[in-house]
């Protein structure tokens, strides 16, 4: 597979493509935060790949890591991006009112809320550790494979992981105390956000 994209191999990288696109994606996602910005960023990553491809060591394992680092990379363009555009919008005029489509758009209202809660949390780490962990845990890497992505030592890795883990928990621990301490909100709203936090921290940190 190796020796077949860096020599230019259409068929080959139809098969990376169908291989590792929804891993692309589901890693943007988790640092973006945004759908849209996470199917931009996993098409930059795949156009990346192929004008890059001599880059590719003929010899070795799985190009998984490859396409995250710069996947990695595309997020974090993406979220620079977003924030010059809503500094943009800050200083536009607020936008006239639109129907209400609520009853078409809940289910995808309440996942838009539960990855916010999520990214809210995500957001609160250090940039490299935010990586780290999206990389190690919630895409599956090992040690290894995330310093390749990311061409850091070892080292690092285990290092920025193991302060990520830390610091969410901490987190996690904090927003429940806190949402106990305030009066239940309609239909627990405050309540369960900070449980959807706490398992999913809890998924990902096992």
């Amino acid at each position: 597979m190796r020796a077949r994209i860096r020599a230019g191999d259409r068929a080959a990288f139809a098969d990376l493509y169908d291989a590792y696109a929804r891993a692309v994606y589901n890693h943007a996602l988790r640092l973006t935060g945004n759908w849209s910005e996470a199917e931009e960023a996993m098409s930059e990553t795949f156009l990346a790949a192929w004008r890059t491809r001599d880059k590719v060591e003929p010899e070795g394992g799985s190009l998984k890591p490859w396409l995250l680092g710069i996947a990695t990379h595309k997020a974090h363009n993406a979220n620079r991006g977003l924030r010059r555009r809503l500094v943009f919008l800050a200083r536009s005029p607020a936008p006239r009112p639109v129907e209400d489509f609520a009853d078409e758009t809940a289910g995808r209202i309440d996942d838009a809320r539960r990855l916010a809660v999520v990214h809210q949390a995500l957001g609160r780490l250090r940039r490299q550790d935010r990586e780290v962990f999206a990389l190690c845990v919630s895409a599956g890497l090992d040690y290894q494979q995330a310093a390749e992505a990311l061409g850091v030592p070892v080292g690092t890795v285990r290092s920025r992981l193991s302060r990520a883990r830390a610091r969410l928990a901490r987190i996690s621990s904090g927003e429940l105390d806190r949402t106990k301490a305030e009066p239940r909100g309609p239909r627990g709203e405050k309540e369960s956000e900070a449980a959807f936090a706490a398992m999913f921290l809890q998924e990902e940190t096992r």
